[in-house]
């Protein structure tokens, strides 16, 4: 079968990164609200599928086995099988005995194959487009995994929650169907990418080069990273910028379940999924296409301070949510949409940064070191949140959030932006 070396971006971008984000967004916000349905403590809850987080952030040591071996379009289409397999055993232990460690075992196995098909899928990424196009498409490809997250933990939350009502309040049943379900999904994205994923010229395995084994070509890439100027204000940047909405994204949906006399708003499973899942998301959405819209225009280095600003300020919606307890639907609506929005607006900036430190050459590699720093930055803060949360009540929590807004500022001043960095050119 002889495929193109080029096809147009919107044919596989779109799905790709759907692809990409449904998994990691499974493993740790929809399995968020699955294990407090089944009446997991907020402190486990926190604790466990911030754990999750692990494979991203560990992935760089054997992102480059995935630039040596074979080509990052293989992988792909391999890890999304792996996939629909590890969520279909999840669909069958969920009603099981002991289901707790043994969908968290799960889950492990699952990250670790989401986190492997995020090297690849962005290593094709940027493979298959020009510098210019990576600008344009990164909206696109945010909006695409939101959308993801839309169908997650918004569309699939929705569909338990409506499940759990009509079996009579069987919620392991519920959730059980809704990951059959998913697994069901990612045997379609493995037919489709199939056929349609491009098949560039620069996508072949990376040779180790001379005499170098490729256990040195694997430290002379990673060293190659931390070997440059400004590394420290690169790591910190990484490491802080999400901060806050590391501690303030674990808690959401606790909160919004959370009866009221427990300090939440006491919403349904399928509230939930409207309000956090699908309202929430298309904001964070429209956010990311926002930021893909207007850095092409002015470039990254222009943009980046209105986007941290408009990224941690509207945390105060959750201050305002947790203080007074609004039982109109629309309003609790609307004050995540625009938390939201601004996340999105905001994580555009960092997306694009990361696409910056990443160079030209092992470019796949530099990226997943990239993101998982960036994974760390949300494990670390997302462990400790559950526990911090039960002791502050959900009022002062989201205080101590907004108190954690401050590193992400401090860090945002000490990096440098290359003049004309995602600017498209005018020639």
């Amino acid at each position: 079968m002889n495929l193109p070396e080029r096809r147009n971006p919107w044919l596989w971008v779109p799905s790709l990164y759907f692809a990409e984000g449904l998994p990691y967004v499974v493993a740790l916000t929809v399995s968020v609200i699955m294990y407090k349905r089944l009446g997991i403590s907020n402190t486990d809850i926190a604790l466990y599928t911030s754990l999750l987080y692990l494979p991203w952030v560990i992935k760089p040591f054997w992102a480059p086995i995935v630039d040596m071996v074979r080509t990052k379009r293989l992988w792909i289409l391999m890890l999304q099988l792996a996939l629909g397999v590890s969520l279909a055993a999840v669909a069958v232990m969920i009603p099981a005995p002991g289901f707790f460690r043994a969908t968290l075992l799960l889950f492990w196995l699952m990250a670790f194959s989401s986190a492997t098909h995020d090297i690849a899928a962005d290593g094709f990424y940027m493979l298959a487009l020009e510098e210019h196009e990576q600008a344009v498409f990164v909206g696109v490809r945010s909006t695409f995994y939101r959308i993801a997250m839309v169908t997650g933990q918004g569309l699939l939350v929705i569909v338990a929650g409506t499940i759990e009502i009509r079996s009579g309040g069987n919620t392991a049943f519920a959730w059980s169907v809704t990951f059959g379900i998913l697994a069901v999904m990612f045997l379609l994205f493995f037919a489709y990418h199939r056929f349609i994923l491009p098949v560039p010229a620069a996508d072949v395995r990376v040779q180790s080069g001379g005499e170098r084994s490729p256990v040195a070509e694997f430290f002379r890439v990673f060293v190659a990273f931390f070997d440059r100027p400004h590394i420290k204000s690169i790591l910190a940047f990484l490491l802080l910028y999400r901060f806050a909405e590391a501690q303030l994204i674990k808690l959401v949906s606790p909160f919004l379940l959370d009866p009221r006399v427990k300090g939440g708003l006491g919403l349904t499973t399928s509230d939930v999924g409207v309000v956090y899942g699908t309202v929430g998301i298309i904001a964070l959405t429209l956010g990311g296409l926002a930021g893909g819209f207007v850095i092409p225009r002015r470039g990254l280095r222009f943009w980046l301070w209105p986007m941290v600003i408009i990224m941690h300020l509207p945390d105060l919606a959750f201050v305002y949510l947790s203080r007074v307890q609004p039982e109109n639907f629309v309003v609790i609506n609307a004050a995540v949409a625009v938390e939201q929005f601004g996340y999105g607006f905001g994580f555009t900036a960092y997306s694009l940064y990361m696409i910056m430190v990443s160079g030209e050459e092992h470019k796949t590699a530099h990226y997943a070191i990239c993101t998982g720093i960036m994974a760390l930055g949300m494990m670390i803060p997302g462990m400790f949140s559950g526990a911090l949360q039960e002791w502050l009540g959900y009022r002062n929590f989201y205080i101590w959030v907004m108190l954690s807004t401050i590193p992400g500022f401090v860090v945002t001043a000490l990096i440098s932006i290359d003049r004309d960095f995602g600017r498209k050119s005018m020639a």
